[in-house]
């Protein structure tokens, strides 16, 4: 495996290594609009270590959502490479990208995007299930994660009877049930008020950065970004990184 180095202060203040874990090379991705075509990523390069917590700022329609979709592989570049753990995500094919969103990404949505008419429980089951994951252990397991995200009450309810704030705790536990290396979060806080937005954040950041898991969350607020590691302002199609003490 290729390693690149990229110092970061851990949380003793020590300087910590990192392996590197995705590559965007001069990734391009437009979409037609009418008879027109609208480039709207244009050529970024970035590197992302194993276990970074990466921030995309940008204004609604800047790209950031596009990125995100790019690395989940729902959408495909026009040209350049996207490599994730050694996996070409860009010359996969659909059935591929599926197999591999699975296994290895977990997604957390601005607007929840639970099963209404599954259980909090079940909800959880299902990335279990088209794992083809589940154990006699699947049940403690989302007891325990329930607990992480203190939901463990509201196991048996339908998301219809949560607050916002709830379903988003119990989307970020979906995300994690399976156990994926990468997280991407596109706009996780943008249906909620303020206290409940720290609440949510707080808990990403802690259950992520506890479990080593590499997170890259895409927001117009400023404020997320006190949690990353770096954060890179999308502007114009491009990356643009952010100064920001501590990372090198």
């Amino acid at each position: 495996m290729q390693h690149t180095f990229v110092q970061r202060k851990g949380d003793s203040g020590q300087q910590v290594s990192k392996t590197k874990f995705i590559e965007l090379n001069e990734v391009v991705k437009s979409f037609n609009e009418g008879d027109r075509k609208r480039e709207v990523i244009r050529g970024i390069n970035m590197t992302v270590t194993r276990g970074e917590i990466i921030v995309l700022l940008g204004r609604s329609g800047s790209g950031k959502s596009t990125i995100l979709n790019l690395l989940g592989g729902m959408d495909t570049p026009d040209s350049g490479s996207i490599i994730i753990d050694n996996h070409s995500i860009h010359a996969m094919m659909e059935k591929q990208r599926t197999m591999f969103r699975r296994k290895y990404l977990g997604f957390v949505f601005q607007f929840f995007n639970l099963i209404s008419t599954l259980t909090v429980e079940e909800n959880l089951l299902l990335p279990l299930e088209l794992n083809n994951s589940l154990t006699d252990q699947s049940v403690p397991h989302i007891q325990r994660l329930l607990e992480q995200v203190d939901m463990a009450d509201r196991m048996n309810s339908y998301p219809d009877k949560l607050s916002g704030g709830e379903q988003q705790r119990i989307a970020i536990a979906r995300a994690l049930v399976h156990d994926p290396p990468l997280i991407l979060a596109d706009e996780p806080t943008g249906n909620l008020d303020a206290h409940r937005s720290e609440k949510v954040l707080t808990l990403l950041h802690n259950l992520t950065r506890n479990s080593h898991k590499t997170l890259i969350m895409a927001t117009h607020s400023p404020e997320v970004a006190e949690l990353a590691d770096r954060v890179f302002d999308v502007r114009e199609g491009h990356l643009h990184l952010e100064s920001k003490e501590g990372t090198a």
